[in-house]
């Protein structure tokens, strides 16, 4: 059964059955269904929070070592370089779906957030489908496929320390994470450029504008939720990644992106660690 032939009851247990989908491509063509669905006025809102598991399901493969050990490839002309990044890439996304559809189904309730908070996250899983999808493609273009390389667990691990609040998890996911997307793949555009994929290139140039929207989106219901409970977003903003993010804030930031997205350097340049450049 293909994830388009699915039949979903509610949003929440289309969210979950996306969580319960292990083989990748399918997961995203269940969350890409999933998403069009909602669209066509398919799906109702559930009563209830429904039961979400701790992990989703995933392929036996790639294994999972730790970030440390998962080997980096220099962007060359050669193939197997760009396949291992577009790997990594691909990773991140497949991750990302379930980052989206976990938020719907945790933290959707019909009492708690609005439709418009759903439509933004369901858009967001629609499109890290979609990425996904377009790297695995262009992966099998090179004569590879996702699970050929080894990856890493740390971005789910990201999701399981803000599992206990959504305050927590838009504060590390959208706006650490993914923010972080934003100053790291203009770099990697120009690199495959000058390696002449330009395919490559135009993929990641697509992954990077979205980006810029689920930044916003991560942004905006954060301050939704300070504005709602009468807290100050920039405070609060380093007080949740103090607590909840394993790592540091490395600069140089793509100001200009961030900007777009509606994150100001008042929420970043404090809690950063390296030179400014």
């Amino acid at each position: 059964m293909t994830g388009s032939s699915l039949k979903f009851e509610s949003l929440e247990g289309a969210a979950v059955g996306v969580l319960l989908t292990a083989d990748a491509r399918e997961k995203a063509a269940t969350a890409r269904a999933a998403a069009a669905a909602w669209r066509g006025g398919a799906l109702r809102r559930a009563t209830a929070t429904p039961d979400v598991p701790d992990r989703p399901q995933r392929p036996d493969r790639p294994e999972l070592e730790a970030p440390r050990d998962v080997p980096r490839r220099k962007i060359t002309k050669e193939p197997g370089g760009r396949a291992a990044l577009l790997h990594a890439l691909a990773h991140i996304e497949l991750n990302a779906i379930d980052l989206a559809f976990d938020i719907v189904a945790r933290f959707s309730g019909p009492m708690a957030m609005p439709d418009a908070f759903v439509a933004d996250w369901i858009g967001v899983g629609d499109d890290e489908a979609r990425h996904f999808l377009m790297l695995d493609d262009r992966l099998r273009d090179l004569g590879y496929s996702y699970g050929d390389f080894a990856a890493h667990d740390g971005l789910w691990q990201a999701s399981t320390v803000t599992a206990h609040s959504l305050l927590a998890r838009l504060a590390v996911v959208p706006m650490v994470l993914e923010a972080r997307g934003l100053d790291v793949t203009p770099p990697m555009i120009a690199k495959l450029t000058k390696a002449e994929d330009a395919q490559s290139a135009a993929i990641l140039q697509v992954i990077h504008d979205d980006e810029i929207g689920h930044v916003a989106v991560g942004k905006r219901w954060f301050d939704f939720l300070c504005d709602r409970d009468g807290l100050k977003p920039v405070e609060t903003w380093h007080d949740q990644v103090r607590r909840y993010f394993r790592g540091d804030l490395k600069p140089p930031f793509n100001t200009d992106s961030r900007d777009r997205a509606g994150f100001g350097e008042e929420f970043y340049l404090a809690l950063a660690k390296g030179p400014q450049v």
